[in-house]
């Protein structure tokens, strides 16, 4: 079946409904990237014009299920295991072990985790120091398919495109008859929870964190969102905890409070004391 055509008025509505409920942004020139997905979608919960599906998302008290599977069709799912790893070894070694010797139960946060190869990465960080039982560890991402994904702890060729030279990967993911697998004691330490970066209650319901990983997430957002889900990110942050985004983002030009620190080449942003 021919694909529906994304006309520009529809786009710009769709666009601005698909932000409003997930903070992804996308300006006009985006249209081709996502227009197919969109169209998909819509023909499979049996639309035959595109404004007809915006209507539905729009103002149909039935229609949460459906941008729930279109979220998911529009999400990025771009991660690896020992992804900029040098970042997640910095925060083990400068923060959450300092804790846990202190006799604290440390909480970390993977915000937007995607298919779950970030937070199964510090799960194999944490088990080769011993400290995987002494911490609650919890994961989020707004697709249901990719957290589905994310505890089944099952690696594809993509997932693996990147090894650390010690030896993690023999000892905490194991063959299967399809590829590769984490082992269950580090994916059953992780809480798994579906969660909307928007939703600001939802973030504050979980409580306060120690640390918070947040990494190629906020690029996808407009400087506006960004700095609304930074504020909910900060206020989320114990006092002293510290918020890790990727290597080449900056949360300067959004006039965040958290302090930029630079230790042993990583940049973090810290909460005041």
């Amino acid at each position: 079946m021919a694909a529906l055509p994304l006309r520009p008025q529809v786009f710009a509505i769709l666009s601005a409904l698909i932000e409003e409920r997930s903070g992804l942004h996308y300006e006009l020139a985006d249209a081709d990237i996502i227009a197919d997905k969109i169209s998909t979608r819509a023909l499979e919960a049996g639309f035959d014009s595109l404004l007809d599906y915006y209507y539905y998302l729009r103002y149909d008290d039935a229609s949460q299920a459906e941008l729930d599977a279109l979220l998911d069709a529009l999400v990025v799912n771009e991660t690896y295991l020992f992804r900029e790893l040098d970042t997640l070894k910095r925060m083990v070694s400068d923060f959450v072990e300092p804790l846990v010797h202190s006799g604290a139960r440390p909480r970390i946060w993977c915000a937007a985790c995607s298919t779950g190869e970030e937070p199964l990465t510090i799960a194999m960080l944490l088990a080769d120091r011993g400290l995987l039982n002494q911490v609650e560890l919890i994961a989020s991402d707004i697709s249901t398919r990719a957290l589905a994904r994310a505890q089944t702890g099952e690696l594809g060729p993509r997932s693996l495109r990147q090894l650390p030279p010690d030896g993690l990967d023999t000892r905490w993911i194991e063959r299967t008859p399809t590829g590769c697998r984490v082992k269950s004691e580090l994916r059953d330490a992780i809480l798994w929870r579906r969660l909307n970066l928007m939703d600001e209650s939802a973030i504050s319901a979980m409580g306060l964190v120690d640390v918070i990983v947040c990494r190629n997430v906020l690029i996808y957002f407009s400087d506006e969102t960004a700095k609304r889900v930074l504020q909910s990110l900060t206020k989320a942050l114990r006092p002293g905890g510290a918020l890790f985004v990727g290597v080449s983002e900056s949360l300067l030009r959004f006039g965040t409070s958290l302090e930029c620190e630079e230790r042993g080449g990583v940049f973090l942003y810290r909460k005041e004391r």
